[in-house]
């Protein structure tokens, strides 16, 4: 067993209590509610297109402005932007974003209310080597750190400027690598070293963020960062919440979703950017519709759990037996809900992933074919495709003559456990006790009716584990929102089980049935459980990307998207290039104006690549490490 040490309650809603920090006069955290924000992404230079687009965002709701400063130049010109806008009334608190440039950082704390700077290139030089120090030295570095990092804090506590402390994956220096390699404690540890200066100057104005496209690492810092704040007896810093590089359209809503929802269910999370490959006004949105269902969410009164039987800094998955293709080793399942209407024509399948090709006379099931389909009542009309199964409730399942591929779901009521083979059984975790003769060939389909539904499920699968039960578990989830409020509550309540390992598929229900089954493939991408397609880390763009970004990633899509498992990083500027690639297979970074550096995983491959034939070289490259298949052959 493990004792929680990251937030208050493992089964009520609970926020975490976080000390409050004045930013421009809008403070953040305490008991302030959550925050949205967003980043510009045209050149900072360009002044009067950086207002116009900060006036969109604000317009949308965005309560803080982050702008990139790569070099003094820039900003200073973020005192041009901020005269304009408060000559105009507009008092919205500005954020200066900082990597490699500690003197661009000094300019900006004087100007600006809050600077955000990165620890693993504020002061370090990332070259991928692995360099091995004795205490001395490692201790020589953080003294060297200290040199060029002091006198930012005191311009800051002077100025009354807030900063943040932001942490990326894929930009933690050789220094940490090589001390504590790519891990989350990496990412704890490198905005630790900063921290502990600021403390020593006795500047309490701070925000911090454990950012990474991967949302295991990401939710997995975050909470380890809690954990380590209160082990050495700091203070508790306000939390910003983000997901970097999460793409674009409906993959980057669930991916923001699975890593920033999961992390607000446990009460944490004082300030929400979601970074989508889009304009930034367009991201507004979006956060505020995961920020708010927590506006009024009532506390609960749930028997508390102090601990837990996994550990919540590190993925394992949950050991089930297999059961058919469920469980055990098996990729978690998606069953489509059609139990409210009877499926008597073949195009109906289409929705759900299976085509029938009447030319050929032959099933063509997609990269998104459900496994299982939930009938209900209705008896199939005719022989389903050999990749889907039926699922009937028990009483209907009795007169089914096909009973190899149909399978009985019982509900507590009508449960016989004596039924050979694979079985489901309904299970409402709020009323419902297990059967004492549980068969260890039946699934258990777990739903609840409360509020705070992910805490709920997640105690009733750790009793299990307390229990030694190892019944493979699908979660279920009912939804009546519009389309993108659905996808994101269901990236939430179900990602955030089956980024803990805890799920062996999911059952989402909601009236559109194309959109509940695609979403459930994208959140079981999301949490890196199954990969049905292709997988873009795409940054939001900002001043320093160096290509039309959106466009860029249209056109990568198009011709990559058949690629199913395939990672493709496409990245703006060097700044989030490498680094975040890191989990990428294949990387396109802006390197120049009009220039491309390609690169396989974290090595580059080809240097100053014209940006006309840029795609082509990628997809070259691609078929030259044996990863490409062509479209017609991906859809066969």
């Amino acid at each position: 067993m493990v004792k929680n040490q990251y937030c208050r309650s493992l089964t009520n809603y609970r926020r975490r209590e976080s000390i409050e920090v004045n930013i421009g006069g809008l403070p953040l955290g305490g008991n302030n509610p959550i925050r949205v924000q967003s980043m510009t992404t045209l050149d900072t230079m360009d002044t009067e297109g950086t207002v116009a687009q900060s006036k969109r965002m604000i317009d949308a709701g965005c309560e803080y402005v982050r702008i990139t400063a790569p070099s003094i130049k820039e900003a200073r010109n973020l005192q041009a932007i901020k005269d304009i806008l408060r000559a105009e009334g507009i008092d919205t608190p500005l954020i200066a974003d900082i990597h490699f440039t500690p003197n661009a950082a000094e300019v900006a704390a004087t100007i600006v209310e809050k600077v955000r700077v990165n620890p693993g290139n504020y002061a370090d030089k990332k070259k991928f080597e692995n360099i091995e120090y004795t205490d001395e030295q490692y201790q020589a570095e953080i003294d060297r750190i200290r040199e060029k990092f002091t006198p930012l804090v005191r311009l800051c506590k002077e100025h009354g400027t807030a900063m943040r402390i932001g942490t990326n994956h894929g930009s933690l220096s050789d220094r940490i690598l090589s001390r504590f390699g790519d891990t989350p404690l990496g990412m704890v540890e490198s905005a630790l070293e900063f921290l502990r200066i600021c403390e020593d100057e006795d500047f309490h104005e701070i925000v911090l963020s454990m950012k990474a496209s991967n949302t295991r690492v990401m939710v997995q810092a975050y909470r380890l960062l809690v954990a380590k704040l209160e082990e050495e007896g700091m203070q508790p810093y306000p939390l910003h919440l983000g997901v970097t590089e999460a793409g674009e359209g409906e993959d980057g809503r669930i991916k923001s979703a699975v890593g920033i929802g999961t992390l607000l269910e446990d009460g944490l999370g004082d300030t929400v950017r979601v970074s989508l490959t889009e304009e930034p006004e367009f991201e507004i949105p979006v956060a505020r519709i995961l920020v708010d269902r927590y506006a009024a969410r009532p506390a609960g009164n749930a028997p508390e759990r102090t601990s837990t039987p996994k550990d919540p800094f590190t993925y394992q998955r949950r050991f089930t037996h297999e059961i058919e293709n469920i469980g055990g080793e098996q990729v978690p399942r998606v069953v489509a809900d059609h139990a409210d209407t009877p499926i008597r024509n073949m195009d109906q399948l289409r929705s759900i992933g299976h085509h029938y090709m009447q030319a050929t006379d032959k099933w063509v099931m997609t990269d998104m074919g459900a496994d299982y389909v939930y009938l209900g009542k209705h008896l199939p009309e005719f022989m389903l495709p050999n990749g889907l199964k039926a699922i009937l409730d028990y009483e209907v399942w009795q007169q089914s003559e096909e009973k190899d591929h149909q399978f009985p779901m019982f509900t507590r009521a009508n449960y016989d456990a004596r039924v050979a083979g694979l079985s489901f059984l309904k299970v409402n975790v709020d009323t419902d006790s297990l059967p004492e003769d549980l068969n260890s060939q039946t699934v258990l389909i777990l739903s609840t009716e409360k509020p705070h539904a992910m805490p709920t499920l997640r105690s009733f699968i750790f009793d299990l584990m307390e229990q030694n039960i190892e019944n493979p578990v699908m979660i279920w989830r009912t939804y009546s929102e519009g389309y993108e409020t659905m996808q994101l509550y269901s990236a939430t309540d179900m990602g955030g089980l089956l980024i803990d390992g805890l799920g062996d598929g999911v059952m989402l229900t909601y009236a559109d049935k194309k959109q509940a089954n695609e979403t459930a493939f994208g959140i079981l991408q999301a949490a890196r459980t199954r990969m049905t397609k292709t997988e873009y880390i795409s940054c939001p763009s900002c001043g320093r990307t160096l290509f039309d970004l959106q466009q860029t990633t249209a056109m990568i899509r198009k011709e990559t998207d058949h690629l199913k498992g395939v990672k493709i990083g496409i990245m703006g500027c060097i700044v989030n290039g490498p680094g975040e690639m890191a989990d990428a297979d294949y990387g396109y970074v802006g390197s120049g104006r009009g220039k491309i550096t390609l690169y396989k995983g974290q090595e580059v491959v080809k240097r100053n690549v014209p940006s006309e034939g840029a795609v082509q070289e990628l997809i070259e490259l691609i078929k030259e490490y044996g990863d490409w298949v062509e479209p017609e052959a991906a859809n066969v």
